[in-house]
């Protein structure tokens, strides 16, 4: 297992700073942020550490080398569109730079992408189960044929108003996972995993690892503070920040001890990201670079 860092939170950094400040601290790989080029919808949204559009042969094996001497891996390609979004221009826009990012990470010798499977917020589970199998069955065969490995995080995506009512990601709950896999039965198509939305959810977040240790290649290492005295408040039917927030490794709800242990358990050998929400960090670079080296400190504890 490598212990590896989101890119995402630094987002004023360039390919090689990100690179320079993950070996700095001790990081062994990095999951790449690569949204196209232009303004974000949403926090750590449209960040670009590696931009395709500038991409060629010369800057492919620039890339190779410099992360060979830093002895820092790039762990997979990161782009978190809403694939199934009902305005079907962007849909097909997301789909695109989603292939394209396939084709790079082929390109570099990663050969994994993490995204969202997406979600139509107005529809059903079940409408928007038939929608993935109508867009997901040529994404996972366009990865086939590259062999390149899809993971989808299982992040809800319905946090704010602009995401209500059904949330913008389907792949949300164990029971879905078991659907999706059925429907496409493929080893490139699997879980990028992350136990904060389990636990935001008041989900057990270790015993999908045993079920679904097959399907995961890829895991995320967020926190996530529960808020009891403002579940009293609101209910759990309010927008869910009202009564969570998200926090770097250590300072929220998860046993990383026991989740941990558990992905040597199930003997993953992939790389374990930090990503970092925490908006106590955020006030400064200088912040957002401490949340960077406390999560590591942390977690190295765990992960040897």
């Amino acid at each position: 297992m490598k212990l590896g860092l989101l890119s995402a939170i630094l987002s004023n950094h360039s390919f090689e700073e990100v690179i320079n400040k993950a070996s700095e601290v001790g990081y062994e790989s990095v999951e790449m942020a690569c949204w196209p080029k232009g303004e974000a919808e949403r926090r750590y949204a449209g960040v670009t550490h590696i931009d395709v559009s500038q991409i060629n042969q010369e800057k492919i094996k620039y890339i190779k080398n410099y992360c060979f001497h830093k002895k820092v891996e790039i762990a997979a390609l990161g782009y978190y569109p809403n694939i199934l979004d009902p305005d079907k221009e962007k849909s097909q826009l997301f789909i695109q730079h989603l292939k394209t990012l396939i084709s790079l990470s082929k390109a570099l010798n990663v050969n994994k992408v993490i995204t969202f499977i997406g979600k139509d917020k107005d529809l059903s589970v079940e409408e928007n189960i038939q929608l993935f199998k109508e867009i997901w069955v040529p994404i996972i065969q366009y990865a086939e044929k590259e062999s390149v490995w899809v993971g989808i995080e299982n992040c809800p995506m319905y946090f704010t108003k602009d995401e209500w009512p059904g949330g913008l990601n389907l792949a949300s709950a164990p029971y879905i996972w078991r659907q999706l896999f059925t429907l496409i039965d493929s080893e490139y198509f699997g879980l990028a995993y992350d136990p904060s939305h389990l636990h935001a959810q008041g989900m057990d977040y270790i015993k999908p690892l045993y079920e679904f240790k097959h399907k995961i290649k890829h895991i995320h290492l967020k926190d996530i503070l529960v808020y009891k005295d403002k579940i009293d408040e609101y209910g759990i039917f309010t927008y869910p920040l009202n009564y969570m927030s998200p926090k770097i490794p250590g300072r929220g709800g998860i046993d990383w001890s026991s989740f941990i242990a558990a992905l040597y358990d199930i003997k993953y050998e992939g790389s374990a990201c930090v990503e970092i929400e925490d908006k106590s960090f955020e006030d400064s670079g200088e912040n957002i670079i401490k949340a960077v080296e406390i999560s590591f400190r942390h977690l190295k504890q765990f992960v040897k």
